[in-house]
C-alpha cells in the first residue's frame, strides 16, 4: 500500500492544529520557509499543501501580506 504523499499528510496535520485550537481564525501561517524546516519538505510541497487548504477553505492567501486560518465554521465538520 503506497504511503500517503507529503501535502496530503501536512494538510491533515495543520487541520488537526486547527481542531485542537493551536491555529485559531485569523491566526497568520509560518512563511514557507519555516514550514518547509519544519515538515522537512520542498517549497513546491508546501505550495501544494496550500494550493489544498485553500480548496478546502481552510486558508486565505493574501500576496504580500501572508496566509490565514479562516473561521472553521465555515469549512470544519464534526469528526
Amino acid at each position: 500500500m503506497p504511503a500517503t504523499p507529503d501535502y496530503i499528510r501536512i494538510s491533515d496535520e495543520i487541520v488537526a492544529d486547527v481542531r485542537s485550537g493551536k491555529y485559531k481564525p485569523g491566526d497568520k501561517l509560518p512563511s514557507i520557509s519555516e514550514q518547509c524546516s519544519r515538515f522537512n519538505v520542498s517549497p513546491s510541497t508546501i505550495n501544494l499543501v496550500n494550493v489544498r487548504l485553500e480548496a478546502l477553505g481552510v486558508i486565505s492567501r493574501h500576496q504580500g501580506k501572508g496566509i490565514y486560518i479562516t473561521d472553521p465554521a465555515t469549512w470544519l465538520r464534526k469528526p
